[in-house]
């Protein structure tokens, strides 16, 4: 299938899109049974399996989860995702290696039923600040007594608690009633890291969307409108396919394409100008869509500058994608890593790669030069879906390229998983 935009350039190696022209069938309900082929059941059962199996090998009794990535992790339910991130705890879940019990926001209890992996559904008390005013010390130990309880009910005194997102006055007064306090991120993010075959569907699906809605918003690129325009246009398309949100605004032209991370803005689209954008899509089945392309506005030609930038940032995710394997460690990728040009590392993407999932996910994988103060060790497994990076622009220069591709890392290799096309005429 041969594109053409508005600007009558030709859009090579779109056949991803010809065959997902039509994505009305994902639009659908996280509960039902099944959708394109995907047993959302398995899913649900897989991941709720995962997090008890880490629960067992760090020896943690019982977790309550107040993020809902992890909390739609583990049991598959979605409410208010966003508002519930800085609302917390007003939606938590306890969960034990025999119990399941989700705690649904005001009025939301109906939300949490009909799920194989909730055993019970209970209203909620908020233990916030802006929930109780003047109150909230005497509202964050009510909070504890009665959580406390319900834990040594089904565990047992004395029991070793994982928290991730709870406000520091609920935490404390939990280990006041004599629960040991650890950190959930761990187990749960150990959990996360390695994914199933229905999983996988669930990723490729929401990746088409989002390659589907940046094909839109390439072929909307036109110099006059904004950045923020521009952006609207991939945000559009993947709420339309059931996306819950894009974690991010970054899309940048011209000079706010260097230094990268400034989000988008009323900035008008010059003329052959570079357009950078890293998707951060959270799309359907609450699966993340994560992949970087940069664009050229045209009408004109790209300089021997920006194609220069370009093909850098090209190498560099090429190389990285190349030396993946299983079984090696952090530490070697790291070592066998792209070696970042001089000229181009005061703005250097501050990872190499780093697991994705529901969202930005562990692990990070770090550049060999700054492996000895932010990176660590660990193993690359087979079922990690990774997301190789790269930022190509010198310090103080005029403009910057973010590539990035979204790979599965399998029993022999990868598999490419972000099917969007390069931009051949930036690689000439």
């Amino acid at each position: 299938m041969l594109c053409v935009n508005r600007r009558g350039k030709h859009l090579a190696n779109f056949d991803w899109h010809a065959e997902r022209s039509d994505l009305a069938g994902i639009a659908v309900l996280d509960r039902a049974p099944e959708s394109e082929g995907i047993d959302l059941k398995a899913v649900r059962l897989y991941r709720l399996g995962r997090v008890r199996q880490e629960m067992r090998r760090y020896n943690v009794d019982a977790v309550i989860l107040s993020d809902p990535i992890n909390i739609r992790y583990a049991t598959g339910t979605r409410n208010m995702q966003v508002f519930c991130q800085r609302n917390a705890p007003s939606r938590y879940l306890l969960l034990t290696a025999n119990k399941c019990i989700l705690f649904e926001f005001t009025g939301c209890t109906h939300l949490g039923k009909g799920y194989e992996t909730i055993d019970e559904v209970r209203a909620s008390k908020t233990a916030s600040f802006v929930a109780a005013g003047p109150d909230i010390a005497a509202r964050e130990k009510a909070w504890a007594v009665e959580m406390a309880d319900l834990i040594a009910e089904l565990v047992g005194e004395g029991a070793t608690v994982g928290l991730e997102r709870l406000n520091a006055g609920t935490a404390i007064a939990l280990k006041d009633r004599g629960l040991t306090i650890v950190d959930a991120q761990q187990p749960v993010e150990m959990a996360r890291a390695v994914k199933s075959p229905d999983e996988m569907k669930c990723i490729n699906a929401s990746l088409r969307a989002a390659e589907n809605g940046v094909a839109k918003l390439r072929t909307a690129i036109r110099p006059g409108m904004t950045e923020n325009e521009l952006w609207s246009v991939l945000h559009q398309s993947v709420i339309a396919e059931n996306a819950d949100y894009c974690e991010t605004r970054l899309l940048n032209a011209g000079q706010r394409s260097n230094p990268w991370f400034q989000e988008s803005s009323s900035k008008v689209i010059g003329e052959n100008e570079l357009i950078a954008l890293d998707t951060d899509v959270v799309g359907c089945h609450g699966y993340y869509s994560d992949f970087s392309r940069t664009f050229h506005s045209g009408p004109g030609k790209a300089t021997d500058a920006q194609r220069t930038l370009y093909k850098v940032a090209h190498e560099q995710v090429a190389h990285n994608m190349s030396i993946l394997r299983p079984g090696m460690s952090f530490r070697d990728y790291a070592d066998r890593a792209w070696d970042i040009p001089e000229k181009y590392h005061e703005n250097r993407y501050y990872l190499s790669a780093h697991g994705c999932g529901m969202t930005g996910e562990y692990p990070y994988l770090y550049h060999r030069g700054d492996f000895p103060d932010a990176g660590y060790d660990g193993e690359v497994v087979a079922g990690m879906t990774l997301c190789v990076e790269s930022y190509i622009g010198e310090d103080r220069g005029t403009e910057g390229v973010k590539l990035e591709q979204q790979v599965l890392i399998t029993d022999s290799g990868i598999e490419l998983l972000s099917r969007f096309p390069f931009e051949d005429d930036l690689l000439k």
